[in-house]
């Protein structure tokens, strides 16, 4: 038998999320990039398909630039096509993040 404990409301407990953990650690230890790095990343990965998610090497945030390693030259011509779309993509999706160019390698 499993035993619970309530908390009382007096106690003074602070809960995090595990995402709010996360975002306090990449504060305090600067990187904070690379962390919205992965969130673009993830956003990629729901945003296409599994076939063209797997053509995409990296993610990188360097000076408010994205920058994309792409490996199949079709789906990079792809992106470069439509730069300004997948910018505003990202802007519309990430508003906090401040991106001023995105680079497809």
């Amino acid at each position: 038998m499993k035993k619970v404990r309530y908390l009382n409301c007096d106690e003074k407990k602070r809960e995090f999320q595990s995402s709010e953990l996360v975002k306090s650690f990449a504060h305090l230890y600067g990187f904070e990039d690379k962390l919205l790095a992965f969130e673009v990343k993830d956003f990629l990965h729901d945003y296409l398909n599994d076939a063209l998610f797997n053509e995409i090497e990296s993610v990188n945030l360097n000076r408010k630039v994205l920058e994309i390693k792409i490996k199949s030259p079709l789906l990079k011509n792809d992106f470069r096509m439509r730069k300004t779309f997948f910018l505003n993509k990202f802007k519309e999706q990430f508003p906090d993040a401040d991106f001023s160019d995105l680079q497809i390698l």
